[in-house]
C-alpha cells in the first residue's frame, strides 16, 4: 500500500488522514477537499454557528499544525468526478488523475430541493457558506420558514427563534420526526418548540413558491393555505454524494455498498455519511448520517486499509440534537423491532429514559435531558459492565 487517495476532507476523511499516519503509515497520500478551508465540524453550524456564539475559527476540525503533520499533497477545491477500479485512478474536475494502491470514499450528502424551489430567499444548509448565507438574511430579516420539520429544521427553527425571529416549520409527517423518535419523544419535542412560539403546521407539505421581482415572498401549501416568507430554509433531508460513481462498477443504493469491513470493492473503501455497510451486530446494512460515526469509521478505514483489522466494523450507533436546553440523546438500533418503554421518568418529566428492549435484551435507548442514564445505556449496548 504505497499511495493511498481520500475522496473528501470532512470529518471521516480527516479522521481516516490522521489514523493512517498515527499507525506509521508513510506512503503517499492525496486528499481531494470539494471546500477550499481546513475541515470543520457541521453540527455546530445550525446551532451555535448559526446564532453567533462561535466564530468559523471554533468550527476547525484540525489546525495548520495537525494538517501539516499528515503530510499529505491535499488538493483543495477539488472534487473527483470519475474512478476506474480497474486501472486504480480517481479523476478530479481539473482533469488531473490520481492513482492509488488504496482509495477512501468519504464525499458525505449533500441537500435535497424540492423542485422548483430553487430561488433567491430559499436557503439549504450544509456547508459554512451556506450558514453564512442563512445568517446574513436572518440578520435582514424578522422571520424564518422552515420547510422540513426534521433534526436539521427544528434545530434551525429553535436557534431562529432564540434569536427573536418569528419562525414557522412545514412538516408533510402528521408528527414531525415521528419516523425518528419514539411517538412520546417526538410529542414532547413539537410541545417544546410551540411552547416557544414555533408555529407548526403538521401534516402539510409544500406546493409551491411565490416570488416578488424574483425573489421569494411566500410558500402555497398543498392545503392552498399561503404563508408569507422572505428567508426560508429548505431541510427535507439529503442525499449521498453518488453521481459522480456512475460507470465506476461500484454498487450504489442510498450509500456506497459495503461490506462489514466498510470495503465497496478491491481497494476501495467509504467512510462517513455516504458509507452504508453491512452492520453485523444488527444483522442488516444501515447508513449512519451521524457524527460521531463519521469520525470512527474514518479510524476503522485506515486501520483496514493497513490490514490491522480482524474484525467488522460493528459501532453502537449514537446521536444527540439540541433545541432550547434540551438535549436529545440516542444510542443503539437506529430501527428496533419493539417500542419504546419509560425506564426512567415520563413524559411530561424534565428528565427521562426510554428503552427498547427485547426479552429483556436492550437494543436502544433515548434520553431525554438524561446524559448520566445515556452512558449506563451505551456501556450496556457495548457489553460494558456497570
Amino acid at each position: 500500500m504505497e499511495s493511498v487517495v481520500i475522496v473528501g476532507f470532512g470529518a471521516a476523511g480527516l479522521a481516516c488522514a490522521e489514523a493512517l499516519r498515527q499507525a506509521g503509515w508513510a506512503g503517499r497520500l492525496t486528499i481531494l477537499s470539494a471546500e477550499t478551508e481546513p475541515p470543520y465540524d457541521r453540527p455546530p453550524l445550525s446551532k451555535q454557528y448559526l446564532s453567533g456564539e462561535w466564530d468559523a475559527r471554533k468550527l476547525l476540525l484540525a489546525g495548520e499544525k495537525r494538517i501539516d503533520a499528515l503530510g499529505a499533497d491535499i488538493r483543495w477545491g477539488r472534487s473527483a468526478v470519475a474512478v476506474d477500479t480497474a486501472a486504480r485512478v480517481v479523476v478530479d474536475d481539473a482533469g488531473e488523475t490520481h492513482p492509488y494502491d488504496g482509495l477512501v470514499i468519504a464525499v458525505g450528502v449533500q441537500p435535497v430541493r424540492i423542485p422548483g424551489t430553487d430561488v433567491p430567499g430559499m436557503h439549504v444548509l450544509r456547508t459554512r457558506e451556506d450558514a453564512d448565507g442563512l445568517r446574513e438574511a436572518l440578520a435582514a430579516d424578522d422571520g424564518l420558514l422552515v420547510v422540513g420539520g426534521g433534526f436539521l429544521g427544528l434545530e434551525v427553527a429553535a436557534g431562529a427563534r432564540e434569536l427573536g425571529k418569528d419562525v414557522t416549520v412545514v412538516e408533510p409527517l402528521p408528527l414531525p420526526l415521528g419516523t425518528k423518535l419514539p411517538e412520546q419523544v417526538a410529542r414532547r419535542l413539537v410541545a417544546l418548540h410551540r411552547a416557544h412560539g414555533v408555529e407548526v403546521l403538521a401534516g402539510v407539505g409544500l406546493s409551491s413558491v411565490a416570488l416578488d421581482d424574483g425573489r421569494l415572498s411566500g410558500v402555497v401549501l398543498d392545503d392552498g393555505r399561503e404563508v408569507p416568507a422572505r428567508t426560508a430554509l429548505m431541510a427535507v433531508g439529503a442525499r449521498p454524494r453518488l453521481a459522480w460513481l456512475d460507470g465506476s462498477g461500484l454498487v450504489v443504493e442510498d450509500g456506497i455498498v459495503c461490506d462489514d469491513h466498510c470495503r465497496a470493492a478491491s481497494r476501495v473503501w467509504a467512510a462517513g455519511d455516504v458509507a452504508r455497510w453491512q452492520h453485523r451486530g444488527l444483522g442488516r446494512s444501515i447508513r449512519l448520517e451521524h457524527r460521531m460515526n463519521a469520525t470512527e469509521q474514518g479510524r476503522y478505514v485506515a486501520r483496514d486499509v493497513l490490514g490491522l483489522e480482524d474484525g467488522p466494523f460493528v459501532p453502537t450507533p449514537f446521536f444527540w440534537t439540541d433545541h432550547f436546553g434540551v438535549r436529545v440523546q440516542s444510542a443503539g438500533d437506529p430501527e428496533p423491532p419493539v417500542a419504546a418503554a419509560f425506564a426512567e421518568g415520563d413524559e411530561g418529566a424534565d428528565s427521562f429514559l426510554l428503552e427498547y428492549r427485547d426479552d429483556g435484551r436492550l437494543l436502544a435507548g433515548i434520553g431525554w435531558n438524561a446524559p448520566r442514564s445515556l452512558v449506563a445505556v451505551r456501556r450496556e449496548l457495548s457489553g460494558v459492565p456497570a
